[in-house]
This record gives C-alpha cells, structure tokens and sequence, in this order.
C-alpha cells in the first residue's frame, strides 16, 4: 500500500498488503469506437484508477489471439493483440501507470495454448508419432478405430476433454486433450520447448516494465503419465463438475517442479535488475487451505487467491471459518495472505448475494450458481459490506472491475450475442460468464455505450438500457455510491495495514468482528438491526473506545434512541478518519449502538 511502509523492503514488499485491480481489457474503455476495450481506452482512464485509489492492476490477457475465449487462447505470448493496441502502447501503458504509482500485472496462460499457435499447427502438420506433438497431449483413440477418446476426462467447459484430428493424408486419426475449450490444446509443461518458451516469456515482459503475472488455471496443469481415466467424483456430483475431482491432474505434483523453475526466473531477475516481481496463482482450493500452502512459498508462487471469500455464502459463520482457516494455515507457515470477492470468472457480487439463497447457497465451484431469484438492493447492500470485510484482513486484496460500481450480473444477455465457449460448449445449459464481462458504464446517457466507446458502435457485449445509473460520471456526484464507498475505504485501509498481519476474529451470532491494531471492523449479516456488544474478542476489548469513521452506507449505526451516528458512507466518511487524542469517541448519543442488517462499519482509536 503506498505511503503505508518501504515496499521494497524483505517482507514488506509492495504487493503483500497492495490492492490490485483486475482489468478485463475487451470491458474497460474502447478508445477507437469499434466496440471492444484496448490499452489505449485504459491509458486514457488511468487517472480513474489512480482516484480509485489501486496500488496495481492485473490486465486479462492482451497477447495475440483469435479469441475463442476472449485471451485465454494464446497464439503468440511475445506480442500485443491489434485489436488492444501495439507493443508501444503498452510501454505507454506502463510508463504512464508507473509515473502515478500504479504497477502493472499480466496474466499468462500456462497450461494450453491456441490452436492457432505455431507450435500446434506444426503439430499437425507434421502428423503422429512427430517431435512436433511431443509438445501436446496427442494419442490414439480406443475403441474399434481409434472412435472413442483416449481417456474418460470431462472438460472444464462440458464434454469430453479430447477432440480428434483430421491426419495430413486426410485420414482420421489421433486425438489432442483440451481441458477447457478445443481451440485450447494442453501444452506439456515439462517438455523442454515448453520450460524454456516461458522462461522467455517471463524475461521479455519483465524487460518492458511488468511487475509480474497472475498463472491462469495452474492446478490442471500437470498429468498423470500415461493418463488413466478419472478418479471418482462424490457421489451426487453434477456432471459438469466432475472434473474438479479428477487427481489425475488436478494439482498433480508433477507441476510443481515446473512452478519452482518459473520461481527461480522471477528471483533471478529481481536480483540482476533489483526489482520486486510478484507471481499469484489462481489455484482453486475450496475449503483446503492446506492445499492452497502448495501454491505459495519460496520454492513457489509469491501469492495464491484465496477463493474461499468468493466462494462462501453470505454467512457470518461460513465466512468467519473462511477467514480464520485461511489465515491460520498461512500465517503459521509464514506466508502471505491474497483475497478476492470477485473476478472474470464469477458472477458479480451484487447478484450472488441478492439472490433469496445467498445465506446458504454453496456449490464450491465458481461456474455453478444458484438461479433463485434476485433482490438488487438487498445485494448491493452485502455486497458493499463485504468490500469493507474484505479490505480490513490482512495482507493484498484483488477487486474486479466495474464492482466499485456495484454493477449486478448481466442475466439476460440474449443467446446469439453470448460469446463464453462454457455456454457455447454446454448447448445453452450453462449461461457462462459474459454477464459479468459486459462493458462498463461512464455516463449516465446512453450515447456510445454509456460512455464505454467513443462513437454509436455497439459494445462487444449489450449492455442494459438500465446501465446509465451505475456510470462513473453519476457516482461521482453522489457522496453515497458505491464507487464514493470504495475511494473512502481505500484511503482509510491504511489504519488496518498499519497492523501488520495481526488479527483477532471474533463473532457474536449474525456479527463478525475483525481487530487489527488500533481498528476493527463490524459486518452484520443477519437480517434485522442488531445491538453491538459493549466488548469483544478474547480481550474483552471496549467497542465504545473505538471511533466510528466509515460505515457501507450511511445511517446504519445507530443509537438505541434511533438517533444516526456519525460517520456516513462515501464522500461523507471521515476525511482522515484519525480521531484526535484525548477527544471523546462517545460524543454520540450515548447507550447502546446498533448496526443495520447487511451493513458494516469501521471504528479507529485514537492512540
């Protein structure tokens, strides 16, 4: 966190306590009108994110590719997609970010490539038992011809995770594995190309000014030799979540070798230039925290996401578990603490938690949501409650784009404009996750995409005829929006930063309690307004030596009189927040406070 201590410094380093912001580049800002976002639309809109308050932002993938999953099908890793822009407008990019103390985080794609990669049309052109498919998973099929696949594995994005080719004579022959979508084939992480090829990568960014890169999709990367059928999913598992189960290659160890060289390129590096680089790895571990330990240390990742937070319903007593397991586990370990509400992959915050299940809906997979129904300000009212939870853990807090907005999920995004190979590959049985990636809004008039493109274009995604009261330009003139909110909480972190990665959680019923230092943080998730305790934790810390400073919205604490207690939400929170020594932090009504349901606050004692 900028100006909170020396991030350069062995242990105090920038990203362990940074606030990253993930930009989904195609949903940002178009800046040539044809419709679709590009570096250029984000140079443009850095002053924004420098408002906001972000230490950092994590671009999805910008490197050439023909799209098929928007990014996450590379076909050249040394080169910037036209249609974002060029190499130079990235070294804009990153100047004019560094210039504002903003750094800047790629995202690579590991596992597979494109099918348009060069490797993989040498692949089939050179035809089977080639050096060339030593790079992929290629074998024959079972069954009377080779018909059947060479393996039971389901895809990520529903089927069969094995897609047959046509040989050059014109023949049908082997198959390639793909465990996502088919334009996505599997690279061998261990073949020798394959080290080598990123270790490059790594190299080449590093020299053009990247701070370091998020590793999509890391626990499928590594396979079982030989690749046996699956194992055996709980019994009741939907079919399109059975491949989460498969220990054949979900965090199979044969990719941690591969993880430790990565490692060793970022350490090098860093000594030959003294910079400090950071790796975060999207590794999936529902509720196993012992198996995200796996994801980071020396030997590997300097950060892992811990999912959990996105995963939990909204539930004082799942999240208070989510919390402690998580920062037990890493803290006893000695390594750093990585949370997010929310990315590209996840419905948005404001529908998850609006909808009339949120308090019990689990599925553990962040593709399977519930289809209850949904109630938008009752979302958005937890949703802004946990944001300020969120910001008040120790450790780096990634947030997605447009959720300092308090944008909902898109829903009903016609079918013949829905572009997610996950809806695509399922024949329309599973909506997939363009409703979350449908471009922002800046102003509340609807000319050129609400402001999103800078002529009548039609954005890449439709965005709703609603959008205008979610735009930049509105939420600025409100003191109470949500994006007033998330400014406030990103200047008044810095009482919880401060702390170091000291945390007590307590919880009281439906309140959860956070205490780091000389503040504390209270969500209430329950459904009524709800008394606060006159002490809490295991201290028997006085509430009421604490100074209100921010609150999710305003008017939610109050006293027993009824009478509103300072501070409101936004723009209207506590400029410094600092209350002064000495000054009486109860000069609001006396008795007991009350907090509103689904809301939560911020208190600061003088010291």
């Amino acid at each position: 966190m900028r100006g909170v201590v020396d991030d350069t410094a062995p242990g105090n380093e920038w990203w362990r306590n940074a606030v990253i912001y993930q930009l989904y580049v195609r949903s940002f800002f178009d800046s040539n009108g044809d419709g679709a976002g590009d570096l250029r639309g984000i140079v443009e809109q850095l002053n924004y994110l420098e408002q906001l308050g972000v230490d950092g932002v994590w671009l999805n993938p910008c490197y050439p590719s023909p799209q098929h999953d928007h990014g996450y099908d590379v076909s050249n890793y040394f080169d910037i997609e036209p249609a974002y822009g060029s190499l130079e407008v990235f070294d804009e990019l990153i100047k004019q970010a560094n210039s504002r103390g903003i750094r800047v985080l790629m995202d690579v794609v590991p596992n597979h490539c494109s099918s348009d990669h060069a490797w993989f049309k040498e692949a089939l052109a050179a035809g089977r038992g080639s050096v060339a498919r030593e790079r992929f998973y290629f074998a024959d099929g079972r069954g009377d011809g080779g018909n059947e696949p060479p393996n039971d594995w389901n895809s990520v994005f529903c089927g069969s995770a094995w897609t047959r080719v046509t040989e050059p004579d014109g023949s049908l022959g082997q198959w390639y594995l793909h465990t996502f979508d088919s334009h996505q084939p599997d690279l061998r992480a261990d073949h020798p190309d394959v080290v080598a090829h990123f270790r490059n990568m790594f190299r080449f960014w590093f020299d053009r000014g990247v701070d370091g890169f998020r590793v999509d999709a890391i626990i499928v990367m590594g396979k079982e030799p030989g690749l046996p059928d699956a194992t055996s999913a709980p019994d009741g598992t939907p079919p399109d979540d059975t491949w989460r189960f498969n220990a054949h290659t979900i965090n199979h160890p044969s990719l941690f070798p591969i993880v430790t060289e990565w490692r060793k390129v970022f350490d090098d590096y860093q000594r030959e230039h003294s910079r400090v680089l950071v790796s975060v790895s999207e590794a999936y571990t529902p509720r196993a925290p012992e198996s995200l330990l796996r994801y980071v240390g020396r030997d590997s990742f300097h950060q892992s996401f811990t999912f959990d937070l996105l995963l939990e319903p909204w539930n004082a007593s799942a999240m208070e578990q989510a919390i402690r397991s998580n920062y037990d586990t890493l803290r006893r370990a000695g390594e750093s603490y990585t949370w997010t509400l929310n990315n590209h992959d996840a419905h948005r915050m404001v529908t998850r938690y609006g909808r009339l299940d949120a308090h019990e809906f689990y599925s553990g997979n962040n593709l399977l949501n519930s289809s209850a129904p949904v109630d938008l300000q009752l979302g958005d009212n937890r949703a802004r409650a946990a944001l300020m939870m969120m910001l008040a853990l120790p450790g780096c807090t990634y947030l997605y784009m447009g959720e300092e907005l308090g944008l909902p999920e898109v829903l009903d995004l016609p079918n013949d404009r829905r572009e997610d190979p996950l809806f695509l590959r399922s024949g329309g049985q599973q909506p997939g996750r363009d409703g979350c990636r449908v471009p922002i809004p800046w102003t509340q008039a609807s000319a050129n995409s609400f402001g999103f493109s800078t002529n009548d274009t039609p954005s890449w995604l439709p965005q709703p005829t609603t959008w205008g009261i979610y735009a930049v330009d509105c939420q600025d003139r409100d003191p109470d929006s949500t994006l007033q909110l998330y400014r406030a909480a990103l200047r008044l972190r810095s009482h919880f930063v401060v702390a170091g990665d000291q945390m007590e959680i307590s919880r009281e019923n439906d309140l959860l309690l956070i205490h780091r230092g000389t503040a504390v943080a209270v969500v209430n998730f329950g459904r009524e307004i709800t008394e606060l305790p006159v002490s809490f934790g295991p201290h028997h810390t006085p509430l009421r030596a604490f100074t209100p400073v921010l609150s999710s919205r305003s008017g939610v604490l109050s006293a027993t009189s009824g009478t509103e207690i300072p501070p409101q939400a936004g723009a209207s929170a506590n400029e410094s927040g600092v209350p002064t020594p000495g000054s009486a932090p109860n000069a609001a009504p006396q008795g007991p406070w009350r907090l509103a349901e689904n809301s939560a606050v911020w208190l600061v004692r003088a010291v």
